[in-house]
């Protein structure tokens, strides 16, 4: 399983259903480092899995209280991934923003917190999918997403455009979007 094509992804499901959250603030983006766990040691954004009889926003909200010990709300929805890995693990992404939190983000046993400036996000340190999606949440671009990964190689992917909402900025990434390196 190399290319989406390899997967029928009508019959599809997620062994595992998880969320993403990116707050903001001014113009920047909190981040955290990644203490534990799927993308151990890389730079992402606060989330984690969705429990049973949990709802996606739910599980946004818990985990930013217990990855950083703040308390998110009004999250905007800002899309879906489906991630398959050729190891046979896949996972299903609910992706959410805010500018809306209570408390101070603080380091815990799982994540420490890295507000970033929206010119300065490490993409080299995240995985390697972030750097095509990131942007569109930023200029409020909703997406549906399907990648392929082998371990932290990325194989193939496909995103599609699923609405607007408000743009919060622009975020250039070198070598997307018509950046120069």
């Amino acid at each position: 399983m190399k290319h989406l094509a390899d997967v029928d992804w009508s019959a599809w499901r997620a062994r595992d259903p998880a969320t993403l959250v990116f707050v903001f603030r001014e113009d920047e983006i909190l981040l955290i480092n990644k203490k534990t766990g799927l993308g151990k040691g890389k730079v992402n954004a606060p989330g984690g899995k969705v429990d049973p009889g949990e709802t996606p926003e739910a599980a946004a909200v818990r985990e930013c209280r217990e990855e950083l010990h703040i308390t998110v709300r009004n999250l905007e929805y800002c899309g879906e991934h489906r991630f398959q890995f050729v190891d046979g693990y896949s996972i299903h992404v609910w992706v959410y923003r805010t500018r809306d939190f209570d408390g101070e983000p603080t380091e815990s046993l799982e994540a420490e917190p890295l507000w970033t400036r929206m010119d300065e996000i490490p993409f080299d340190a995240m995985w390697e999918d972030d750097k095509y999606w990131l942007p569109m949440l930023v200029r409020g671009e909703r997406f549906q997403t399907r990648w392929i990964f082998d371990g932290d190689r990325m194989l193939d992917y496909q995103i599609e455009g699923d609405g607007n909402i408000a743009s919060w900025g622009k975020l250039v990434v070198p070598g997307i979007n018509g950046a120069r390196s």
